[in-house]
């Protein structure tokens, strides 16, 4: 490792375990995006459109329930990259502009493990905070050189219950071949 490498391993492993959030959904969860989403997907189960069969695993009386797999959609940035006022105006994960700034620009997703823990009902307000969870030491792929980088991410709704979590991780890299 050079002296450059070490220095950077060093001030980007300071990013471990920060935090940021809470970050706010702009909108309540509500049937017209259930309702979009599950016709993009091709998703028929009854629970998200059907009151009483969400009633029946956990909804809201009168209402529907979203599937599992929107828990990130509702806390989302805008087109513009902005959160909702009231929102945490922290960087999310702080360490991208570093590795950007010394000479890592591409970013590619690698994995994402979601857990899923309480019904989203429609009416709930979602909300994240995520934590920085573990940044690697410089790795050689086929991509380039890089860090891959894990962030673990709570869910909320409107009284503080976790209803999910999502840890994802991203390569930060170098592009083979370039310079600089």
């Amino acid at each position: 490792m050079t002296d450059d490498e070490s220095t950077l391993q060093h001030q980007i492993d300071s990013f471990v375990g920060a935090e940021a959030g809470p970050f706010l959904s702009w909108d309540t969860v509500n049937r017209a995006m259930i309702r979009h989403w599950c016709e993009a997907m091709g998703d028929t189960n009854p629970v998200y459109f059907d009151p009483d069969a969400a009633a029946a695993v956990g909804g809201k009386e009168g209402g529907v329930v979203a599937p599992a797999t929107m828990m990130q959609a509702w806390t989302m940035t805008g087109y513009a990259g902005q959160h909702p006022p009231g929102s945490d105006t922290r960087e999310g994960m702080p360490v991208m502009p570093v590795l950007n700034d010394a000479g890592y620009p591409g970013v590619v997703a690698t994995n994402c493990e979601q857990e899923y823990f309480l019904p989203i009902c429609e009416g709930d307000e979602i909300s994240v905070s995520s934590i920085i969870e573990a940044i690697s030491g410089l790795k050689k792929t086929a991509l380039g050189a890089g860090y891959f980088i894990t962030q673990l991410s709570d869910f909320f709704n409107q009284r503080g219950e976790k209803v999910g979590n999502m840890r994802f991780r991203v390569l930060k890299y170098k592009p083979a071949g370039s310079t600089g």
